[in-house]
């Protein structure tokens, strides 16, 4: 008989979409026909607390009274809330388009401090549609709920993470156990009452908690907590991307009151040898997981077999999660940030694996980041089209490291010549492959937005960083995907190592003139964290850093406080660094100088003030490699032959209209070149490709194809018919 799975991300992740670790275990387990549901349990807890019952038990609830007057008027109108909540948690889910008419005409929905804010974003706001501005309402209305059951109801309680100050650098397991020893909270009751129902309908043998993040282990504690009480024959393991990071040299034996195996890094195989190990299929062997053995924790890597590779895990199977009732917020007007929590996307990977890794700043010594494998395209498109079908949602997430431009492209190219309509973004790395016509080739595939990492805006620390790109090439980079109406998002950093006061100037300097060229559309800065599996942390005497402590604790592990051997302290430009970057933005202040946004003395900067606008120049490059791919984007054109006179001289000649989406345009050839044309078209067609069964042709089989019947290749290549076709889609990859 079959061990029964059961799976579940505890709360609270995003409010927008599943968070896909347990799509892809439940994907995986299909391809072994072992029986597994799955649950998203945060947004399970989000529908029950906000909800008509929900608020009224709330407000009924026996919880310490407001002390601010921001929460006494909030329960001054609990009538309003309670009448309102149900309509706006439709809305959100999109399910109740014309209800934001009345929202937006603000005085539908009890407005308390949230909405101070609103006066100082009309503006950002003003070019919003009714749907947007009534989200970003709505949203500051449940975040004014929030802010009440934060003060009178569970300190702990936070949208997208809970208790997350208890999974931060916990080096001790002791405060979290002394939390789990408490009562539980009001929220802890909600989340213990949905998942008693889930047990004892599933009545699972084995209970699998994906912990992704800091603000999922508190409530992941207390789900193994009330298993392991009521149902002590159910085995529970813990998997997902905070174990693969923080407790890599957990040895705290407590933690196994709640759990009887900790797994990291991929977890197919391991799950699937506790499986077999339970079923007594095999001697006991193991993969990359923690247990407790004679009162000790150990950990037992004994099994010769290898990991399973992409291509045999199956597709993420998203059944089981309540699809249609996830909900869309607008928190702030970062548009990348947007993206996270706007919408229902379905998250995939590209590859295993960064085919980088060499940051330093990255923890490349793991196993997720160090083994890069890619998933070859037409695998990845078939699995594209059977999430389509299950989910009925054609938008993808590419949840990359940094996806690989070489795969990028032959996605690209493959979601085209299966004509699939569908939405996507994921992470990139800037570099020099990201050419116009890449660029242009993603967006017609469906590529609305692309996040990569600029880091420190400095060549010195870029280098230092092991980045492999310089900020001249990223401004390169920025603009062919920003020309391709591509949004760009880059993540920003600060208070690197041996980073100086004059290069955190700099490297803003950078930032305004990028924004202010138009090239960037959204960033977000953070400041460094050292993590023990980075080459930084590995080596941190190299980077000019010391460890404040080298003891290594008996719980998570991964940040290190440390000391940067200048001396500065990197914190005084937090304030100054993200208020410049919100006003960039949204395309003002790029006069202000640079000193306006900080409070206290800084240097002037050294950068020109046109080096980006230099970098952006144009030089026309006339070498293409013989090798390079070249597609036809286009459709077939309309021919028409006519006759060209001059001083007595005929000769027939071609016209070509082509039918592009949004006009129509013509050129002209001579009769001969014309025929020529029209057959290379035919070869090099996205649409077509495939079906001839070749992959396209090169420039160089292009040119000898070409001189075989003509002279002078180059002329042609470089020629007005020519040059406009490559304005409608002639590409050169």
């Amino acid at each position: 008989m079959k061990t029964k799975v059961f799976l579940i991300t505890p709360p609270f992740t995003q409010l927008n979409t599943p968070y896909p670790a347990t799509a892809y275990i439940k994907g995986f387990l299909n391809t072994k026909n072992i029986p597994a549901t799955q649950a998203d349990l945060g947004i399970e807890v989000i529908l029950k607390l906000f909800s008509k019952k929900g608020l009224e038990d709330l407000f009924k609830s026996n919880n310490q009274q407001p002390i601010t007057n921001n929460c006494k008027r909030i329960l001054a109108l609990k009538d309003e809330y309670i009448k309102t909540i149900d309509a706006v948690i439709t809305f959100l889910q999109g399910k109740n388009p014309t209800l934001a008419l009345q929202i937006c005409q603000e005085d539908f929905l009890p407005e308390a401090s949230r909405f101070t804010q609103l006066e100082e974003l009309d503006w950002a706001f003003g070019s919003m549609g009714t749907q947007d501005k009534a989200k970003h309402l709505a949203t500051l209305y449940l975040e004014d709920i929030s802010d009440y059951i934060v003060e009178c109801v569970d300190a702990n309680f936070g949208f997208s993470r809970y208790a997350e100050r208890l999974g931060r650098s916990a080096n001790s397991f002791d405060e979290l156990y002394l939390a789990l020893q408490q009562e539980p909270t009001y929220i802890d009751n909600i989340l213990i009452s949905i998942l008693k129902e889930k047990v004892k309908k599933i009545q699972p043998e084995l209970f699998l908690i994906s912990v992704p993040f800091p603000g999922n282990l508190y409530s992941a504690f207390r789900s193994a907590q009330y298993v392991k009480k009521y149902h002590p024959n159910i085995k529970i393991a813990m998997g997902g991307g905070f174990p693969n990071t923080e407790l890599r040299s957990m040895s705290d034996t407590r933690v196994f009151e709640f759990f009887d195996y900790i797994t990291l890094d991929d977890g197919e195989l391991p799950i699937q040898l506790i499986i077999d190990n339970e079923q007594l299929i095999i001697e006991k062997e193991y993969k990359r997981t923690f247990l407790l053995e004679n009162g000790k924790v150990v950990y037992k890597n004994n099994s010769p077999r290898s990991d399973y590779k992409q291509s045999e895990v199956g597709t993420p199977d998203y059944s089981d999660l309540l699809l249609d009732k996830y909900i869309s917020v607008i928190e702030i007007v970062n548009p990348m940030h947007r993206m996270w929590s706007d919408g229902r996307w379905n998250k995939l990977t590209m590859a295993h694996g960064c085919y980088w890794g060499k940051c330093t700043f990255c923890d490349i010594s793991l196993d997720y980041i160090k083994i890069y494998e890619p998933i070859a395209a037409n695998l990845l498109c078939d699995r594209m089209e059977e999430m389509i079908a299950q989910t009925g949602q054609n938008g993808f997430h590419f949840v990359d490291e940094a996806a690989p431009p070489k795969l990028m492209q032959a996605l690209a190219l493959e979601i085209l010549r299966r004509k699939l309509v569908v939405t996507w973004w994921t992470n990139i790395r800037f570099e020099k492959s990201f050419t116009r016509d890449l660029c242009l080739l993603l967006k017609a595939s469906g590529c609305i937005a692309v996040s990569g990492g600029l880091e420190v805006a400095s060549d010195r620390l870029l280098k230092l960083i092991d980045k492999g790109v310089t900020v001249e090439q990223v401004a390169k980079v920025t603009r062919n995907f920003t020309e391709a109406n591509i949004m760009v998002h880059s993540y920003l950093m600060y208070g690197y190592p041996t980073q100086t006061i004059q290069e955190t100037v700099d490297s803003l300097e950078m930032v305004r003139q990028l924004f202010e060229a138009g090239v960037l559309q959204s960033g977000f800065w953070h400041q460094f964290a050292m993590t023990a599996y980075s080459p930084v942390g590995m080596n941190p005497g190299k980077f000019g850093v010391v460890k404040e402590t080298e003891t290594i604790g008996t719980f998570a592990n991964n940040d290190i406080n440390f000391l940067d051997k200048t001396g500065i302290d990197h914190d005084k430009f937090s304030f100054g660094l993200k208020k410049s970057l919100f006003n960039f933005m949204h395309g003002i202040c790029f006069d202000f100088e640079l000193q306006e946004w900080f409070d206290f003395k800084i240097p002037k900067t050294k950068i020109q003030p046109d080096f980006i606008a230099n970098a952006l120049e144009e030089v026309a490059d006339f070498n293409i490699k013989p090798t390079a791919k070249v597609i036809w984007l286009g459709g077939k054109p309309l021919i028409e032959y006519f006759t060209k006179s001059k001083k007595g001289n005929s000769w027939e000649m071609m016209a070509f209209t082509f039918h592009d989406k949004k006009e129509s345009f013509t050129i002209q050839t001579d009769k001969k070149q014309g025929e020529w044309l029209v057959k290379t078209l035919e070869k090099i067609s996205v649409h077509t490709i495939p079906t001839l069964g070749v992959r396209g042709l090169t420039f160089q089989e292009i040119k000898t194809d070409f001189e075989s019947s003509f002279e002078d290749f180059e002329l042609f290549w470089y020629s007005k018919p020519v040059n406009t076709l490559r304005d409608f889609g002639l590409l050169v990859l």
